[in-house]
C-alpha cells in the first residue's frame, strides 16, 4: 500500500469539509494529534528502539491526519454539528474513505480510535448508535493514533488533556476502560505538551 501524503490528505479534508470553520477545527486537531504521536514515537525510539523499529511512521501520520474526517458528515445545512450522534463520526469516516476507494487499513483509523476501543458488548449494553461490532485498535499504529488522540479535544474552545485528566475521564466508562488506558500509557508513555500548548494557545486540563 502506498501511504498518502499529508498534501493528499489535506486535499481530501478540503473536499469534504462543509465550511472553512469546520475544516480549521478538524484539520488543526488532526495535525495536533500527529504532533503528539510524533513526539511519543521519538521518545519511544530513544527508550525502546527495538519496539519502535517496526512502526510505520508514515502510516501513523496518515492515520492521525485522517482519523476524524467523518466529523464533516455530522454538520447540517446550517453549519450545526450533530452532537447527539457524535459517536458515529468514526464509522462515518470509515465509510467516507471507503467510498473514496481508500484501503481498509486506512479506513480503520477512523472507526477504531474512539475512546480506548468499543466492543460489541459496549454497543449492545449501552445502546450506542453504532452498527454492532468490535471497533478496537489492533495494530501498533492504530493503537498509537487512538492513544495520541486522547490528549487533545475539539471542545469549544479546544483543549489539551493530561494523562491523569483523561484517566479520570475514562474511569466513568468502567474498569476495563481504565485498564486499557493504563496499558496504553505504560507502552507509549506520556506526551510532552508544553511546546504544543505554547504554539496553539489551547488550555490544558
Amino acid at each position: 500500500m502506498t501511504v498518502p501524503s499529508p498534501e493528499d490528505i489535506r486535499a481530501l479534508h478540503e473536499k469534504h469539509a462543509p465550511s472553512r470553520e469546520a475544516f480549521a477545527l478538524v484539520w488543526t486537531h488532526c495535525e495536533i494529534v500527529w504532533r503528539i504521536a510524533e513526539g511519543l514515537l521519538d521518545r519511544w525510539e530513544e527508550t525502546g528502539p527495538e519496539m519502535a523499529a517496526g512502526v510505520d511512521r508514515a502510516l501513523v501520520r496518515a492515520g492521525c491526519l485522517l482519523h476524524d474526517i467523518g466529523v464533516y458528515r455530522l454538520y447540517d445545512d446550517n453549519g450545526r454539528l450533530d452532537q447527539a450522534n457524535y459517536l458515529r463520526h468514526g464509522v462515518l469516516g470509515h465509510g467516507l474513505l471507503a467510498e473514496e476507494g481508500w484501503p481498509e487499513s486506512l479506513c480503520r483509523f477512523c472507526s477504531c480510535h474512539t475512546g480506548v476501543g468499543l466492543t460489541r458488548h459496549d454497543i449492545e449494553h449501552q445502546r450506542l448508535p453504532l452498527p454492532p461490532g468490535d471497533y478496537l485498535a489492533r495494530t501498533v499504529e492504530e493503537r498509537l493514533v487512538m492513544y495520541a488522540d486522547k490528549f487533545h479535544s475539539k471542545t469549544t474552545p479546544p483543549t489539551f488533556l493530561t494523562a491523569d485528566s483523561y484517566a479520570a475521564k475514562v474511569s466513568r466508562f468502567g474498569a476495563d476502560k481504565t485498564v486499557a488506558f493504563r496499558e496504553l500509557r505504560a507502552v507509549f508513555g506520556e506526551p510532552e505538551l508544553g511546546g504544543l500548548v505554547a504554539e496553539y494557545g489551547h488550555a490544558v486540563r
